[in-house]
């Protein structure tokens, strides 16, 4: 099992395309609501030396952290990986978004390595998500996940155990999928011994899903 230390610190990689650091974001977003510093520490609870650190690019955040950022800003957390993303509006009409591979923002967390298609879509109906499972025992993964909503989940690459509350935990290769209530405690083990890689896709808004992720703390 890793120890807590080597857990500690997970930090979004840099992305293709547009993607930039959040300390850019969290300026751009500051100057657009005209928000001090100060302000903005009270609606997430990180302290302004934080904060300015992160703007100034001399401090990443964890994820946990991020997600703090996101919920307290209001935004999808995605935006902070997009510069100029727009802000959300009250409808949207034939909408689409094109991913292609490779792109989109990154987060790693002590279980999975997540990166989001379509991530600058805000306010999405439905929340695609390549994930790289990295733990390789349910000991290691810990506690189990549960969020709002229904998710299926189809194996891209290698094999994986699917763990959960109600049934034994079953086996997944590549090709076969899951569809699964999203309340219910679930994980996934990877067990083949190269990559192991899934789609999933969650029925939760992007906002519903913050609080019940699996971030690791500082």
């Amino acid at each position: 099992m890793k120890s807590a230390a080597k857990q500690k610190k997970a930090f979004p990689r840099e992305t293709p395309g547009d993607a930039v650091n959040p300390g850019a974001v969290l300026r751009q977003i500051r100057q657009e609501k005209d928000w001090t510093l100060a302000q903005v520490s009270e609606r997430v609870g990180l302290p302004v030396s934080t904060l300015s650190k992160v703007e100034t690019g001399k401090m990443s955040l964890t994820y946990e952290k991020l997600l703090k950022l996101s919920s307290g800003l209001d935004i999808d957390i995605a935006r902070l990986f997009m510069k100029g993303a727009p802000e959300p509006a009250s409808r949207f009409t034939g909408r689409r978004s094109i991913s292609r591979a490779g792109e989109g923002p990154r987060i790693r967390t002590s279980t999975y390595e997540y990166v989001y298609p379509a991530a600058e879509l805000l306010n999405k109906s439905l929340n695609p998500m390549i994930i790289d499972v990295q733990v390789r025992s349910i000991e290691e993964f810990g506690d189990l996940m549960r969020h709002p909503g229904e998710e299926y989940v189809l194996v891209l690459e290698g094999s994986l155990d699917f763990h959960c509350d109600l049934y034994a935990p079953v086996r997944l290769e590549a090709g076969d999928s899951i569809y699964y209530d999203g309340a219910m405690g679930h994980g996934y083990v990877a067990v083949s011994e190269g990559p192991c890689r899934i789609l999933s896709v969650c029925s939760a808004r992007d906002e519903e899903l913050k609080p019940h992720l699996n971030p690791i703390a500082d």
